[in-house]
């Protein structure tokens, strides 16, 4: 076995970040495949360049001990709806297919819970056994990580070292691009969104998400998935601890689920053919919505010793943190 780095692909993402520094921290030589122009650290090797580039690839590979394959396009709308089989399938095989080629000791993928909901019991939590169909996908973001999702599991069945992480909502400081969670925090902290669909959500600190994917690396099964979340909550809980926190007052009035849907389709209309710029209700995330997204963490406390800290400091976290940048609007 190579005793060399940990290359992480996506190193400048919410999570990605959040990893490089804990293996920093932790005293790893870390190396980062990235995009151009995107922010990173001083104190890690960088490689730029697509998952998409076998070439790339392969040079970040070399002399790799762990792979954390992260990289991905998180946003529940794009203007070129093919990027997201591009990026977040195409990709993946691409980066699976290269690391094959190379003696890794653990590759942990990041996949994500929205390819995992689909029951309207609110009883049962969803755990990690959970099998879906790609029919069952609800656009095109969830149907490219759905079948990214299959291809990691193929490359386990081959006998690849590899580990599933799903990670839920995480939430906290340090995301730099406003994916959709932390997107749709501050457009409630704003007033940009002056009403709610009163969904079920599994909340994570994302710092909770980057340390599960190291645990991940030591100590998960391959071939295995493991869910990273914390606590199961409606949006209006969700809301009134934000309204706690800021002192700002939280939208009041919750819109049934067929006014979202059809919110949702004019909105993305309207991207899709005049503004070209992201809807604020995309259809994906709303039909996402559809059933309570809870989840059942159980499997990666008790295997990997996942631990699980305080919402309300993650949130309490976040809010200060896009108050530094500038992004809060409303005192």
């Amino acid at each position: 076995m190579s005793s060399g780095h940990s290359l992480v692909t996506g190193g400048g993402g919410f999570i990605g970040s959040h990893l490089v520094k804990q293996l920093l921290d932790d005293g790893e030589t870390v190396k980062v495949l990235e995009l151009p122009n995107v922010e990173l650290s001083s104190d890690v090797e960088v490689v730029r360049g697509s998952i998409c580039d076998s070439s790339a690839v392969c040079k970040a590979l070399k002399g790799a001990r762990h792979l954390y394959h992260l990289a991905a396009n998180p946003n529940l709308w794009a203007n070129d709806k093919d990027e997201f089989q591009r990026v977040n399938f195409e990709g993946t095989c691409a980066v699976l297919e290269e690391a094959a080629k190379h003696d890794l000791e653990r590759i942990v993928y990041t996949s994500t819970e929205s390819i995992l909901t689909g029951s309207s019991n609110m009883d049962v939590l969803v755990d990690s056994e959970v099998k879906r169909k790609v029919n069952e996908m609800p656009g095109p973001y969830c149907r490219s990580k759905f079948l990214a999702e299959q291809e990691a599991f193929k490359a386990a069945h081959n006998g690849q070292p590899l580990v599933i992480v799903a990670p839920t909502l995480p939430i906290g400081p340090g995301d730099r691009r406003l994916t959709p969670p932390t997107r749709m925090i501050l457009d409630f902290i704003n007033g940009e969104t002056p009403a709610y669909l009163n969904c079920g959500l599994n909340i994570v600190d994302v710092r909770d998400v980057a340390r599960g994917h190291i645990l991940a690396a030591k100590h998960g099964r391959d071939g295995e998935r493991y869910i990273l979340g914390n606590e199961n909550l409606f949006l209006s809980e969700l809301l009134h601890r934000i309204e706690e926190i800021t002192g700002i007052s939280m939208p009041k009035f919750r819109v049934p689920y067929w006014v979202a849907l059809a919110a949702g389709a004019v909105c993305e209309f309207t991207s899709d053919h005049i503004t070209h710029r992201p809807p604020r209700a995309p259809m994906n995330g709303v039909r996402l919505t559809r059933h309570p997204m809870f989840f059942n963490s159980d499997k990666a406390k008790h295997e990997l010793g996942f631990l699980q800290t305080s919402i309300n400091q993650a949130l309490v976290d976040e809010v200060e943190w896009l108050t530094k940048r500038g992004l809060v609007k409303r005192k």
